[in-house]
């Protein structure tokens, strides 16, 4: 056949502007281990092929398949044989892609993603399996918007399978995402690396392919790099070959994987390397000369994999699970298949100069990443729709993991804080459901929040208390084996879930994933009975009209006797076995929502809430049910449904407290108050400023600037929460003593005067001190800044200077925070 002449065609970025993405170890696999590992299934493909009539209008004009929300299902990928050649200095590459592809439907059209890429229509070609043709395009268009490529072809292609092949070129860019450059310092000098970032759809932006999650394919990766760098990808390296300046790393085949896990990494990097009891390596890489930090991310991701492998009942799938440090990166991490990526903050820890939060960010992250290899690459959404069996199966299992390993840390208590940063944005009349639709490329973005991260785990905690912890692990765990090397929706996991507990798990669950926002309860006792309404919660104060079938939980004077009941209606009561008896005790109280498992909100009559105070104030509930009547009433207080001074009294009764997560999230709930006084009620700031004081400071020197001896990783975190928030209050004291251990730091490094977990607080104290005519304070934080290679000393600093009372110190701060000095994160 002969080719039409054709223009170049330039894949530039679509017009319409994208939002930033979310915010938020030598390798020797045991061959007995991967027999254990899950059994491929033969391939299939995630779309119905077209109706007749769909494919005849597809085949009259390039036209139809502009503004579609996805790709059409006339052919999908069963292999990728990707070729990339990364110039460092340069910033560009130049690869090829060769990919098995099964034709389903008459067609004379392929059309695949591509964005940024340059790609000539005379290195575009298909060979029909066993034909012994190459064809030729006719045509190659490059729709912007879409960004996708759509390739015509003269003929009708075969039916079955045939190979695209695509020559292509690009950039890498500075966006941190595609195919980006990276840079990092060695011997004092910069250089680049090349990363990958592909979710949620930018594998496009590196080659083209069918990015979608449903086209889920197996990768041949080769890699030509300099002699001299690492080259990294989601399996291990089969080979080597030296030519010259350059090498070709050729990588082993993947299972099938979707696009958007697929992972590349060029530089220059040291690690630390262990193996799991089933001979899987695992690595963390670093910088040249960091990778003693990566050693405590490198022990939980060793105990973490075995977890998951008993947890889940599914072994880890590939031979190698390898964790990176990345300078410039967008998200908090990605669990691109056996090669994560993270900022270097969730992934390294330094003995000396890491706080205690630090370490603990650093567990679960990792433990978040590791879970995904199971939630999301294994089993993957089917659509974005339902991103949340990612995001929020991860991010609830990453605290079954760091309570499994660092008991003392009652990571369930600190779950509540990302419970309540779920409640806050779905509060919002403007928040969206669980699942939602997902029509262009552009919106998926969007949905990584809050919703499908804390909410979405939340509702997972909830719906683990309700069927009870064995029968839902029973049930995941078969769930995932159901669906291994495959798609799932959310509806396939209710499936799952319904046939494992015998429960109606769909129709308690459609309320809390396909509509937005939740309910608060109203709670009053009358005569005996227990009268319950829900109404939908907004922060506005408005009520929506939304309704919930409400997992009840309920303990009254005692946790020693609880009672359960679905509240499916918008009123009712109820009439509960030994109510009336507990009713006539002296220290009569009542409990709904239970240690906060349940996703709603509870409003009790004025008699039933003072008995709670009092429980509070004897610490009779427990740490979670103390946790979450304060959270109740403060965001019932802002909604303008209770009385400020009812939220004050109520703080007051924590004055005995002593879990770290209650007392930090009172001390939060009164700045914020304060924060609010300072604009509405200036009138009354001293007097708010003096009440928290008094609240805060018996707990200050409860705990002091120094560590004691032997104390554990919450008095770490309460330590440096105290002083901040007394810092933050102006309290002169606090500041004057921060100065004094800042100034012996700013000589000493090392000295044992200014630790860690104390750091941040005497930063913010420090500012506390900076006004436009005495900015000491504030260069020496840059200083600080700047002679660090530590990341998290530098979030430590980044974190503080907005801290002065001086608008005109914020300003140059922001301005500061803008500039080119800072990583870009």
């Amino acid at each position: 056949l002969r080719k039409t002449a054709l223009p170049h065609y330039n894949i530039s970025p679509s017009p319409k502007k994208r939002k930033a993405k979310r915010f938020w170890l030598n390798s020797s696999p045991n061959p007995s281990a991967s027999s254990e590992r899950p059994t491929l299934p033969n391939l299939s493909f995630p779309h119905t092929p077209p109706t007749p009539a769909v494919t005849m209008a597809a085949e009259q004009s390039a036209e139809h398949f502009r503004g579609q929300a996805r790709l059409p299902g006339f052919a999908a990928p069963r292999r990728y044989d990707l070729r990339l050649t990364p110039d460092l200095a340069a910033c560009t590459f130049a690869g090829s892609v060769s990919v098995s592809v099964d034709v389903a439907a008459p067609t004379r059209f392929l059309v695949v993603n591509a964005a940024d890429l340059d790609v000539s229509p005379g290195d575009v070609h298909f060979a029909p399996k066993g034909s012994g043709q190459v064809l030729l395009p006719v045509e190659v268009t490059s729709a912007l918007e879409d960004e996708i490529l759509i390739i015509r072809f003269n003929e009708v292609l075969p039916l079955g399978e045939g190979t695209l092949v695509i020559a292509f070129q690009g950039t890498l860019n500075d966006k941190m995402k595609g195919f980006y450059r990276s840079v990092y310092e060695l011997n004092g000098e910069k250089k680049n690396m090349a990363v990958t970032q592909f979710e949620p759809a930018d594998a496009r932006r590196c080659f083209p392919c069918w990015d979608e999650p449903s086209f889920k394919a197996v990768f041949k990766i080769t890699l030509e790099v300099p002699c001299e760098t690492v080259a990294l990808s989601n399996m291990p390296v089969v080979e080597e070959k030296v030519n010259g300046p350059t090498k070709t790393v050729y990588f082993q085949e993947s299972p099938i994987m979707s696009t958007y896990l697929v992972a590349v990494i060029v530089g220059m990097f040291d690690y630390v390397e262990a193996f799991t009891a089933d001979g899987t390596s695992v690595r963390v890489y670093t910088q040249v000369g960091k990778s003693a930090q990566g050693k405590f991310a490198l022990e939980v991701a060793v105990k973490t994999l075995i977890l998951f492998k008993e947890y889940f009942a599914v072994p880890y799938p590939l031979p190698k699970m390898d964790m990176i440090a990345i300078p410039d990166f967008a998200s908090g991490a990605m669990e691109n298949y056996g090669l994560v990526t993270y900022r270097e903050t969730a992934l390294l820890f330094d003995e000396r100069h890491s706080a205690a939060a630090n370490k603990q960010r650093v567990a679960v992250v990792v433990a978040h990443e590791l879970a995904h290899q199971w939630f999301g690459n294994l089993v993957t959404m089917e659509w974005w729709t339902h991103l949340w069996l990612n995001e929020g199966f991860a991010t609830w299992v990453s605290y079954l993991a760091a309570d499994r390993f660092f008991p003392e840390w009652n990571v369930w208590i600190q779950f509540l804080e990302e419970s309540t940063t779920g409640f806050r944005l779905d509060a919002l009349a403007g928040s969206h459901p669980i699942e939602v639709d997902v029509n262009h490329v552009d919106e998926i973005d969007e949905i990584f929040d809050a919703i499908s991260y804390r909410k979405g785990a939340a509702v997972i905690r909830m719906l683990q208390s309700y069927l009870g912890a064995e029968i839902f692990q029973k049930s995941l765990a078969a769930y995932i084996k159901r669906f291994a090397y495959s798609n799932a929706k959310t509806e396939d996991l209710w499936a799952a879930l319904e046939e494992g507990s015998g429960e109606p798990v769909k129709t308690l669950m459609h309320s809390w994933t396909k509509q937005q926002g939740y309910p608060v309860v109203s709670v009053k006792l009358k005569d005996g009975k227990l009268e319950l309404e829900q109404t939908q919660f907004l922060s506005s104060g408005s009520e929506g009209v939304g309704q919930w079938v409400v997992p009840i939980t309920l303990c009254c004077c005692s946790y020693s006797v609880q009672q359960k009941f679905l509240f499916r209606g918008k009123q009712d009561d109820f009439n509960l076995s030994g109510l009336v008896e507990c009713q006539k005790k002296d220290d009569f109280w009542i409990k709904l929502n239970v240690d906060q498992t349940g996703f709603y909100r509870v409003s009790y009559d004025e008699e039933l809430a003072s008995r709670l105070r009092h429980a509070v104030e004897t610490n009779i509930l427990s740490a979670a049910d103390r946790y979450g009547v304060l959270d109740d009433t403060y965001a019932l207080c802002m909604a303008g449904k209770q009385k400020l001074v009812t939220l004050l009294h109520l703080i007051a009764a924590y004055k005995n407290e002593t879990e770290y997560t209650v007392l930090a999230h009172a001390i939060n709930t009164s700045l914020s108050i304060y924060e609010m006084m300072a604009v509405a009620a200036p009138e009354e700031l001293v007097n708010m400023k003096k009440f928290l004081i008094d609240f805060l400071e018996p707990f200050a020197q409860r705990v002091g600037w120094d560590a004691k001896s032997g104390e554990g990783h919450l008095n770490a975190l309460l330590r440096g929460t105290l002083l901040s928030a007394l810092a933050e209050l102006g309290h002169q004291s606090t500041i004057d003593e921060a100065v004094r251990r800042f100034n012996v730091f700013l000589e000493d490094r090392e000295t044992p005067l200014l630790p860690p977990d104390v750091r941040k607080a005497a930063y913010v104290a420090l500012m506390q001190t900076v006004n436009k005519s005495n900015k000491s304070g504030y260069e020496s934080l840059l200083k600080i800044y700047r002679e660090t290679d530590l990341s998290q000393e530098k979030v430590r600093v980044l974190g503080s200077l907005a801290s002065s009372p001086d608008p005109d110190v914020v300003r140059e701060a922001l301005n500061f925070l803008l500039s080119s000095e800072v990583t870009r994160k």
